[in-house]
């Protein structure tokens, strides 16, 4: 169990993340890589990823367990700032801490082993190459950590940059929920709202976990940072003295994850002209319920309802249920669509 105990403070320092974080989509997605579950969800990426890859993850799966710990300086919040941003606060972490959270990896690692074969592919020691590389980082050795960079470069390359637009819509659409909650009722309804796998019981926050944890924010405040790739169960840092961060799991559709829609317009496209869905786009630019919808744009609620199924279609608009009504967002092409098709303003990094 996973206890997570707020002051009032605390409650007045709760914050959402802007948007995906880089760093933890990559080590997440590298579990999602190796589970056999949700192969419906995942099994087109998964398969399409590991094309790209060509079985170059030796070093990331010394490093990353199928389950369980890995490393916290692999998910610097720098990494909000951009891939580059991130990898580049990996590199100056200090020698210290890479020995000490690399030798607390080594040890789960040997743990896991000692009580049963973890499930997935890609279980077992680490391929030599790798363990070789985790030598060196342990001691700090600059070729080591080029080399750790290298692969989480090449390794988002394949399994997330050709998804990201998908990824990022998915959190753009959490948020959407999550600030209207924020809204509606505070830090207290924000936190009721999150997933059914975290329980809000004032003054604390629990979640179901692989092994127990208290949390004490003690004034520090909590990121919630939604996650696509994150599944099952929330995640937190092990270290208590980092900055805290809650990585959540994003509401899934339980058809493929990235399906129609998410790099391209579908067959629906030539039912997009007209002034009525053009308002009815423009009213959804901010997230809206579908009664919100139909008193902007000014149509009946039937109507705005299919308004918005036909632009969910075409891959503009994504629905979520948000208790006992559902919210429309933008996706990324639908935002691209309003601009006229002007890109959007480059992340950092």
């Amino acid at each position: 169990m996973l206890r997570i105990h707020f002051t009032g403070d605390d409650l007045a320092k709760v914050r959402m993340a802007a948007k995906p974080d880089v760093l933890w989509e990559t080590i997440l997605s590298f579990h999602r890589l190796r589970e056999r579950r949700r192969a419906l969800m995942f099994g087109e990426w998964r398969t399409e990823t590991r094309a790209r890859l060509n079985g170059e993850t030796n070093l990331l799966a010394a490093l990353v367990p199928p389950k369980g710990y890995f490393p916290d300086f692999l998910t610097p919040p720098e990494a909000g700032g951009g891939l580059e941003s991130g990898l580049e606060a990996i590199r100056a972490t200090a020698p210290a801490r890479l020995h000490s959270e690399l030798t607390l990896a080594s040890a789960a690692r040997a743990s896991a082993r000692a009580s049963g074969p973890a499930s997935g592919p890609s279980a077992g020691p680490a391929a030599p190459s790798g363990a070789a590389v985790i030598g060196g980082l342990a001691e700090g050795a600059p070729q080591a950590l080029s080399r750790l960079l290298s692969a989480l470069r090449g390794y988002h390359r394949a399994a997330i940059e050709p998804y990201w637009p998908h990824i990022q819509a998915r959190v753009e659409a959490d948020r959407a929920v999550r600030g209207r909650a924020l809204l509606d009722g505070g830090a207290a309804e924000l936190l009721g709202s999150l997933p059914p796998v975290l329980r809000w019981r004032a003054p604390v926050l629990e979640a179901d976990y692989p092994v127990d944890r208290e949390l004490h924010l003690d004034g520090r405040g909590l990121l919630l940072q939604p996650s696509f790739f994150c599944r099952g169960t929330p995640v937190v840092l092990r270290d208590a003295t980092l900055p805290p961060v809650l990585v959540y799991p994003v509401a899934h559709a339980p058809d493929p994850a990235f399906g129609e829609g998410s790099s391209a317009l579908g067959p629906s496209l030539g039912r997009l002209v007209g002034h009525t869905r053009s308002v009815v786009l423009q009213a959804i630019r901010y997230g809206c319920t579908t009664s919100e919808l139909a008193r902007r744009a000014g149509v009946s609620l039937a109507s705005a309802s299919q308004h918005a199924a036909v632009l969910r279609e075409a891959g503009l608009v994504l629905t979520l249920r948000h208790g006992n009504a559902v919210l429309h967002t933008l996706t990324p092409l639908g935002a691209a669509l309003l601009r006229g098709g002007a890109p959007a303003e480059a992340p950092a990094g």
